[in-house]
Order: C-alpha cells, then structure tokens, then sequence
C-alpha cells in the first residue's frame, strides 16, 4: 500500500474503517483479493513476483496491512520482500505483541517499511525506519510512505474526508470512502516533502489517487468492520487506468 486511512473506534457502529489505496508500477503481476487456496482463512491480495500481500484478513479477525518508506538513497537490491512481512503475520498465531519483538530482531533486513497490523482487539504499528513500536490509539491515523501520521498533504488530506464521515456518526457508504480515495488533487510543490526522488517525481505522487504512464494506483481497498465483528471488504482494480475494472466485496463475520 502507499496510502491507509483508519478510524480507529472512532464510529459509533465501527471498530474500524479502513481505507487504503495501493500504488504500484502496471507491469508487476498481481492477483486481485480473493480467500487463498492454500490458505482459505486468509483474504488478501496477492504480489505474484514476491509472494506477500499488502493488505489482508483472516476469518478469525487477523489484520495487516504495509507501506514502504520512499529512501531511493537506502534502497538494497536483493532485501526480503516486505510483503512477506504482512502474510506472514496473518497466516501465522504470534500475538501482535510478540510479532512486534520479532519486527524489532529482523525487520532491519528489509527494505524501509511501514506495518499495521493485530487484531480486533488491539492494533499495532511499526516502522523500521522509526524503531519505535506502538499500539495505535482510538482516533483517525494516516499513513503513506513516511511514518505513521506525518503530515504529508495526502495523508491530511485524506484524515481530515475519512474524520467528516466518521465524525457524521452516519454508516458511511463505500462510495463516499472509493471518492476519498480517488481524489486526483495535487498539492502545490511548497508543500511537497523531499524524500529524494525529484521534484517532478514528488508532484507525480503527491496525490491520493496516483497516474502516471508506468506507474500509478493498481487498487482501492476498504476494509470495514462493526461493533458486532462483521467484516465488510471491498477492493476497486484499475490496472493502469482511473476507470475501475472489476470490483470485489465479500462480507463475514469474525469466528473466534
């Protein structure tokens, strides 16, 4: 993922509400989110080149999701795919607590990245470019491809359209979440941050919804679930375009 927006019992009617754009280059191969073969708990997508995910769900309530850190300058050819990171913690039984010590021991082989993840009971974030594990409070977090809530117009952006819906105290329609999403707005340059890619680069990926010849939003992911543990999960593909191609919803709910 690159952006994930999240009221954190911060509805009246919802645990949570997640809304999450991932952005990736159009030529790598992806399977669009459906439950695993291998793993029919599991609902995710699926990286076909590395093997991971970037978001998912299991049917016991198991939640992951990750984004990269943007450091062209720290980047390591040949470093473990970070999508392992988000697969490995759903398909496993390590507590949040314990997979964040594991994060802290082996995180640091990977490339830089930024991981949500736990249950629905209890989320936690951690960053290997941070090193400092959380559990996330209540409240509206955003995280893009920097640490969790750094002020990036997109990510402030997106914080401040998901806490009107939230704040509404209103069911929020998946239509209304899809619209953050797909916000095309850019920024003007005084506030793009420098993360080393340029300043044309940095104007490319400042917006929520991303475009570019090669590279751009692949899909739209939301993920939303009730005081009742019922999970609602949608996911939007664009394969290179902003018109949608397929749209995907599946509903369960959560079995302890």
């Amino acid at each position: 993922m690159c952006l994930i927006l999240l009221s954190y019992d911060a509805h009246p009617d919802y645990r949570l509400i997640l809304a999450a754009n991932r952005d990736e280059f159009f030529a790598r191969p992806t399977a669009q989110a459906s439950f695993w073969g291998e793993a029919p708990q599991l609902l995710a997508g699926r990286d076909l080149k590395g093997g991971g995910t970037w978001l998912g769900i299991t049917k016991n309530g198991r939640i992951a999701a990750i984004t990269n850190y943007r450091d062209p300058r720290s980047y390591r050819e040949g470093a473990p795919s970070r999508g392992r990171l988000v697969s490995d913690f759903l398909l496993g039984t390590m507590t949040a607590a314990d997979y964040l010590e594991l994060l802290k021991e082996e995180g640091g082989a990977c490339n830089g990245f930024n991981l949500i993840f736990g249950d629905t009971e209890r989320l936690c974030y951690f960053s290997n470019r941070d090193g400092f594990p959380s559990t996330l409070g209540r409240g509206i977090h955003g995280l893009s491809n920097h640490l969790l809530d750094t002020p990036w117009p997109k990510v402030a952006r997106g914080k401040e359209a998901l806490e009107r819906l939230a704040t509404e105290g209103k069911d929020p329609s998946p239509e209304a979440l899809f619209a953050i999403l797909a916000d095309r707005t850019s920024p003007p340059d005084h506030l793009l941050p420098d993360t080393g890619v340029g300043l044309e680069r940095e104007r490319q990926l400042s917006p929520l919804f991303i475009s570019t010849p090669d590279y751009g939003t692949r899909s739209s992911t939301l993920v939303l679930i009730d005081r009742e543990c019922r999970v609602t999960f949608m996911e939007r593909t664009f394969n290179g375009g902003t018109e949608p191609s397929k749209t995907v919803t599946y509903r369960f709910s959560v079995s302890f």
